[in-house]
């Protein structure tokens, strides 16, 4: 028995992060679908999961909220708070509440749910946990225990890997890994472009890029090495990947990306801080 198999999960929307924690949930045998709920404003939304999965699924926040013992908040950060005035005195006592919005800290959380006992975990996964390859941190709030966490990790589990941070960490996991799949794509679309330009059909070229992105990752996380190494273990004197290599030096590929990084971490922090 799993640590969420007597457990009741209710998701306050029903995007693609929601549908796919539902996904690993449900087809990994973590939960029954008769313990999953979720509410959507849109009809055809609700009969999809409804169809695809077995689980209750209506327009309901309120009544979705007052259903489970762990709810996750899987709204847009811009929205969060007139959410959190619409179920705050809806959620049971001594629920588990986890919100997945980027930007909304605990502290935000906490003071829209007054329910007795109700704890709060912050997290930030991201859209590989489409694919069960999700990267997820978690922090507590004030009141969340250890058991709590424990929880929040088998569930995000379901979709990858999981790692508990302090809160003050969690906008820089959205910078990198919550952001870092945009980047990743564009990159793969750049390479893709390379190897047609340089003669490859563009489906083989795709498939290449990707499988060699995917097993550079798998390399880096099976050996535990530094990426420095892992790279060196590639370049021999002289060669084609030093050559590579210097190329993209020069156009400032690693600067590019740490900009990236702190440019969508300060985004991060201005959606916590009610930006638009």
């Amino acid at each position: 028995m799993t640590l969420l198999a007597d457990r009741s999960i209710s998701f306050i929307g029903a995007g693609n992060m929601a549908e796919a924690l539902i996904r690993g949930l449900i087809r990994g045998g973590h939960v029954g679908a008769d313990r999953v709920f979720a509410s959507s404003p849109r009809a055809e939304r609700q009969a999809e999961l409804r169809a695809g999965y077995g689980i209750v699924c209506t327009g309901d926040n309120k009544d979705i909220a007052s259903r489970a013992s762990i709810v996750v908040l899987a709204t847009k950060p811009q929205i969060m708070e007139k959410v959190l005035r619409e179920i705050g005195d809806h959620v049971r006592p001594h629920t588990l509440v986890i919100s997945v919005a980027a930007g909304v800290d605990c502290a935000t959380l906490e003071s829209h749910l007054h329910g007795e006992g109700v704890r709060v975990v912050r997290a930030m996964p991201n859209t590989p946990a489409l694919v069960g390859a999700g990267a997820t941190a978690i922090s507590a709030g004030k009141a969340a225990t250890q058991d709590d966490l424990a929880i929040a990790t088998a569930l995000f589990d379901a979709v990858g890997i999981t790692v508990t941070l302090d809160e003050i960490h969690l906008d820089a996991v959205t910078g990198l890994s919550g952001s870092g799949p945009a980047y990743i794509f564009l990159i793969l679309e750049a390479l893709a472009d390379a190897g047609v330009k340089v003669g490859l059909a563009r489906r083989i070229a795709q498939r290449l890029a990707a499988q060699t992105v995917m097993g550079s990752a798998k390399m880096l996380l099976e050996t535990d090495e530094h990426p420095g190494k892992l790279k060196d273990m590639v370049t021999s004197p002289g060669g084609t990947a030093i050559a590579g290599l210097h190329t993209l030096e020069e156009g400032g590929l690693r600067t590019t990306l740490i900009n990236a990084v702190e440019t969508a971490t300060k985004r991060a922090r201005e959606l916590g801080r009610g930006g638009k």
